[in-house]
C-alpha cells in the first residue's frame, strides 16, 4: 500500500521533523545574536619571549683602537700542575674547579647538546684550553655557571666566576667603573674577530641597516648591538627590542614579531644553522673583538689566559677548534686574532 508507514515509522518522522525544527530556530537565533569578538587575540604568534620588552637605544660612540691591549703572558709559562704560588692559577688548581660563566643558547659557542645534554660550542673549547694548562691534561670538570649576557661583568667583578667567555666584545666601556658600568672587568687578548650584521627571512626586502627605518629589530639584554645599529645612517628610528638571550630573537622573528635580528655575525651563524630559512645580509658594520673576561683584581690570572691563547696560536689549536665548531657554518677559512698587550709599567 502506497504511502502507508507503520505507527513506529510515523513516530520516527515526526521525531525527526521536530529535530529539523529546532535546529533551524538555533540557526536563526544565532544569526540574530551578537557574539563579541575577545579582546584579546588568542594566536601564538602575539605571545612574546619572557623578558621582551621595547627599548631605546642610544647610538654607540666609535670604540677607541686601544682597547684590546692586554698583560703581557708570563715567560715562561707555568707547566700544568705547577702553577705560581699566591697565583690565582693556584688558588683555582687548590679549590679543586675553574668556575666558568657561560651561556647554554648560542648554536657554535655554548650550548647544550640534545643527546648528550653536555655544553659544547667554540667558547667552551676555549675554557677547556685554559683548564687544561692549568690542572693538566686530566684536569676536573669546569663548573660552568649560566650568565645572562646582561649580568656577564657582575658576576665576573663579585668573584661568582673565575672567567666568562660568552662571545663578549672587548670594549672601553666595560673596563672603566663609571655610573653606567658599576662592575668593570679586565679581557685576554682578542679571541676571535666577529663584525656585527643582520638575519633576516629568506626573501626579505631588508638587505642592509639603510632598509631598516621604522622595522622591528632584535638584540639581546648586554650587548651594545642596538647601539651599534642605531647609529647606522638608514637605523635610526627602528623599533628596537630586547630579549634575554639570542634564541628569543629567533622566536620572535620565527613568529613575525619583528623584522630582523641584529648582532655579531658569529652569533648569527648559529641562529642561520638553526632556521636556514633565514639569511645573514648586509656589510659589517661594527667590529666585535671577542675576549675572556676577568676580575681586574687577577691580573696574574689575565696574562696566564692570554699565555694560553697564545699557545692556541702557534701550535695550530685555535685553527684545529675553528674549522670544527666553526667553519662548517661560516664556509669561509680563518687565522687567530693577532694580541696586542700593553706597555710595560
Amino acid at each position: 500500500m502506497r504511502g502507508y508507514l507503520p505507527p513506529t515509522s510515523r513516530r520516527a518522522v515526526r521525531g525527526a521533523k521536530a529535530a529539523a525544527l529546532l535546529c533551524i530556530a538555533l540557526v536563526v537565533a544565532a544569526c540574530n545574536t551578537t557574539v563579541s569578538a575577545p579582546s584579546t587575540p588568542t594566536s601564538s604568534s602575539t605571545v612574546l619571549p619572557a623578558g621582551a620588552s621595547i627599548v631605546h637605544p642610544t647610538p654607540s660612540p666609535v670604540p677607541p683602537s686601544n682597547c684590546t691591549a692586554s698583560y703581557v703572558p708570563p715567560t715562561p709559562m707555568p707547566a700544568p700542575g705547577a702553577m705560581p704560588a699566591g697565583s690565582w692559577m693556584a688558588h683555582i688548581r687548590a679549590r679543586g674547579d675553574l668556575i666558568a660563566g657561560v651561556d647554554q643558547s648560542t648554536d657554535l659557542w655554548a650550548y647544550r647538546n640534545p643527546v648528550s645534554g653536555q655544553l659544547q660550542g667554540f667558547d667552551i673549547d676555549m675554557l677547556e684550553q685554559v683548564n687544561q694548562a692549568i690542572f693538566g691534561p686530566k684536569a676536573p670538570a669546569i663548573d660552568f655557571k649560566l650568565v645572562s649576557n646582561a649580568d656577564r661583568s657582575e658576576a665576573v667583578a663579585k668573584g661568582e666566576v673565575d672567567i666568562v667567555a660568552e662571545t663578549m666584545t672587548i670594549n672601553c666601556d666595560r673596563q672603566t667603573k663609571s655610573s653606567s658600568n658599576p662592575y668593570p672587568v679586565d679581557f685576554s687578548t682578542v679571541y676571535y674577530d666577529a663584525a656585527e650584521q643582520l638575519l633576516v627571512p629568506t626573501g626579505s626586502k631588508i638587505v642592509s641597516p639603510a632598509n631598516l627605518g621604522r622595522k622591528r629589530v632584535c638584540a639581546a639584554g648586554g650587548a651594545d648591538s642596538l647601539g651599534n645599529l642605531v647609529a647606522q645612517p638608514g637605523a635610526g628610528h627602528i623599533v628596537a627590542w630586547k630579549v634575554n638571550d639570542w634564541a628569543d630573537c629567533l622566536v620572535m622573528l620565527q613568529q613575525g614579531q619583528v623584522d630582523a635580528i641584529s648582532t655579531d655575525n658569529a652569533i648569527l651563524s648559529g641562529l642561520h644553522a638553526q632556521d636556514p630559512n633565514t639569511a645573514i645580509v648586509g656589510p659589517a658594520f661594527s667590529p666585535e673583538p671577542y675576549g675572556m673576561a676577568i676580575s681586574q683584581k687577577h691580573p696574574d690570572f689575565t696574562a696566564f689566559v692570554n699565555g694560553v691563547l697564545e699557545q692556541e696560536r702557534v701550535g695550530g689549536t685555535w685553527e684545529a677548534l675553528y674549522n670544527t665548531d666553526l667553519r662548517p657554518y661560516t664556509q669561509q677559512p680563518q687565522t687567530p686574532p693577532a694580541p696586542t698587550y700593553k706597555a710595560a709599567t
